[in-house]
């Protein structure tokens, strides 16, 4: 099969490459530049320097092409716009869910069009086909596996789709790494938002939204306890950077209106749980949607935590999400992912 591989530099996706080989395919890597150029001029040199150079060692190492494309345009209309609405509306979005949705399954279709059968990826996730359908089911580590961001793919994105890596475990991986010897075999990880590199999120929320001050106001009490630097840097259950002594404390409410921020000492006691939500229009992979017959379970962030849950079907193509326990962590904005005996049915994001 003439196979485009996405490569990134890293060590998964460079493992990805060498399994397709030994299979037999026919490679060509791809590597897509969807950095942001005018929100990183201020950091003196590109942080993906590091990246192509990794690339093209690994490419020219297995001796196949190489060929870089910018879907800068497409991700600041598809990507960075819906970023940047949810934040300004005060809900957490999860951009690496629509990364892989518009640009990597989405516009890189559109720019290779038939020259090749399939898009390989890096990703821990298997896709199995039953039934002349394609259906995404978990990596069998827990922790490493990614279908959550995979989850909004359609019927027709994943049928093109290889993901090599998808019966390995990540101590795995990294050994294949040290038996092929690739020039990457000692990278490590990278952590964050796809499209940001080094750059921190909350540096790119600060390019676009600027600063402005506010209240800390304590939950139960109501009274201020410090100020803030805009209601956009904070999601619901965070811990970190809310720079208060006598914690730890807690985000537990926003409002957008008058730029507060609630916190609490107190999250972890059942107040601040819910175990219902609503979410818009699902987006079911394979149109069968679940087996109401079988249990349903629910991802509300990338993780292995898989809780219990059912349906009901509401008016405007919604849905109500009933969780057999309660948790803290349910923020607008995110995604709910569902599953049954370990296969993603897809998601839906929460209202």
């Amino acid at each position: 099969m003439n196979t485009a591989l996405l490569l990134s530099g890293g060590v998964d996706s460079s493992v990805a490459l060498h399994l397709l080989l030994q299979q037999g395919h026919n490679v060509t890597a791809f590597y897509l530049k969807i950095w942001l150029e005018d929100e990183l001029a201020f950091l003196g040199s590109c942080p993906w320097e590091d990246d192509l150079l990794y690339v093209r060692a690994v490419c020219e190492q297995a001796g196949i092409p190489l060929r870089i494309i910018s879907f800068q345009k497409e991700y600041k209309e598809r990507v960075i716009a819906y970023t940047l609405a949810e934040i300004k509306a005060g809900r957490t979005p999860n951009p690496d869910i629509l990364c892989n949705q518009y640009i990597k399954f989405g516009a890189f279709y559109d720019v290779i069009g038939s020259e090749f059968d399939f898009v390989a990826t890096g990703h821990y996730a298997r896709r199995v086909d039953k039934n002349n359908k394609a259906w995404l089911y978990q990596a069998p580590d827990p922790v490493k596996d990614q279908t959550y961001f995979l989850s909004q793919l359609s019927q027709e994105q994943l049928k093109r789709a290889l993901f090599p890596l998808g019966e390995l475990c990540k101590q795995e991986v990294r050994a294949l790494a040290e038996t092929l010897n690739l020039p990457n075999k000692a990278r490590r990880d990278s952590q964050g938002v796809c499209f940001l590199g080094k750059l921190k999120f909350d540096e790119f929320i600060k390019y676009h939204q600027g600063e402005r001050l506010g209240d800390l106001v304590e939950h139960e009490t109501g009274k201020k306890v410090g100020e803030h630097k805009g209601f956009w840097f904070y999601t619901i259950g965070q811990r970190h950077s809310i720079g208060l002594s006598g914690g730890p404390w807690y985000v537990v409410k926003k409002d957008t209106i008058l730029n507060k921020i609630y916190v609490s000492r107190t999250y972890n006691t059942e107040d601040f749980s819910r175990n219902t939500f609503v979410i818009a229009k699902i987006n079911w992979i394979v149109e069968l949607g679940y087996d109401p017959a079988q249990a349903l379970f629910v991802k509300l962030r990338h993780g292995p935590a898989l809780l219990l849950c059912t349906l009901t079907a509401l008016d405007n193509d919604q849905f109500l999400v009933t969780l057999e326990q309660k948790d803290k962590g349910i923020a607008a904005g995110q995604f709910a992912v569902f599953y049954q005996a370990n296969a993603c049915l897809g998601s839906g994001t929460i209202i």
